[in-house]
């Protein structure tokens, strides 16, 4: 059986305005050699007819159906009939360089890595305009070799490169071997998948371009509607820590994580709007901040004294204290 050099996989739900945009960016790939897996969510709008379209006129689009369970469980029922050497995920807004799969799978090639990373950076929307972005891609934290292991970053291994899977290509036997799968919830869906492949993988490098192009200020994101599933990243952050416990690397990367559940938490309460911040506030400060470890240390444990001092503020002061302008 001849398999592609990719498989690309993109859950799609109602995304009419930029799916063909998304799709153009995929099917004019330089790399010609490539599968490209369109799983639709249970869109309400024009999204499967535009793909159906696109699979009546190339015959590597397959387009499957689902019905409405998220962008995780349409990734994982892609995962299922995915033959790519490598995976490819975009989420359905976004777009690709159309030089990015001939370029990442040639390095990851050269490399024989199991995963690579490159930058990406983001298209305003509200600007239609094209953005720098620096933090996605960490190079002072790298060794100055490649390939590498998490085990030569020099930063916090959650904090070297992005939990998101679209910047990055996956060998699928190494997916495979792990059993590695996209948590099926509404947000943080691809957390879990993406550190358990950084800290698993024996062989990580990077292409220092940017090559994906995220969209931002779009009103119906997910990113943009998180008070609908704003325990979402606490469940990635437990299933992460259920993960490194059964991979036998919780005691060695221990602090790294702790440092990130705070990070991250932080990061979720100071982003998010609406009723909901309050309650966020209190799970943290009564139960969640000590389920992941946090409420139990001294401050030198922290890498970041700021984060630090905010978790200390959270537990000493009420919500109107710390969030005095929050509606």
């Amino acid at each position: 059986m001849n398999h592609p050099k990719v498989s690309v996989i993109l859950p799609v739900y109602n995304v009419e305005k930029y799916l063909k945009q998304c799709m153009d960016s995929i099917v004019n790939q330089t790399l010609k050699d490539i599968e490209i897996i369109c799983v639709d969510d249970g869109s309400t709008d024009a999204s499967l007819s535009i793909l159906k379209e696109y699979e009546k006129e190339d015959d590597r689009v397959k387009v499957i159906c689902q019905q409405n369970a998220g962008a995780g469980a349409a990734r994982n029922n892609g995962l299922s009939i995915a033959t790519g050497e490598y995976l490819s995920f975009l989420d359905s807004d976004d777009f690709f360089s159309l030089d990015m799969l001939e370029k990442s799978y040639a390095q990851a090639k050269k490399e024989d890595a199991d995963l690579i990373v490159f930058r990406s950076d983001q298209y305003r929307e509200d600007l239609d305009k094209i953005v720098k972005v620096s933090w996605t891609l960490r190079e002072k934290a790298l060794p100055p070799y490649r390939p590498m292991t998490h085990r030569t970053f020099t930063d916090n291994v959650f904090k070297v490169f992005v939990g998101w899977a679209w910047d990055k290509l996956f060998k699928r036997e190494f997916v495979l071997e792990h059993e590695l799968q996209f948590q099926e919830q509404r947000t943080s869906n691809d957390l879990l998948f993406v550190f358990s492949a950084i800290v698993l993988a024996k062989r990580i490098t990077i292409l220092d371009e940017p090559l994906a192009h995220q969209r931002r200020n779009n009103p119906n994101s997910l990113s943009n509607t998180r008070e609908k599933s704003w325990q979402c990243f606490y469940n990635a952050l437990t299933a992460l820590k259920d993960n490194l416990v059964k991979f036998g690397l919780y005691k060695e990367l221990e602090q790294d994580y702790i440092n990130y559940g705070l990070h991250f938490s932080l990061w979720n309460l100071d982003t998010l709007t609406g009723a909901k911040k309050e309650v966020l506030f209190d799970k943290l400060k009564k139960e969640w901040f000590a389920a992941l470890g946090i409420a139990n240390k001294p401050k030198e444990y922290f890498y970041n004294k700021k984060e630090f001092a905010k978790f200390e503020k959270i537990m000493n002061q009420s919500f109107q204290e710390v969030y005095p302008d929050a509606k």
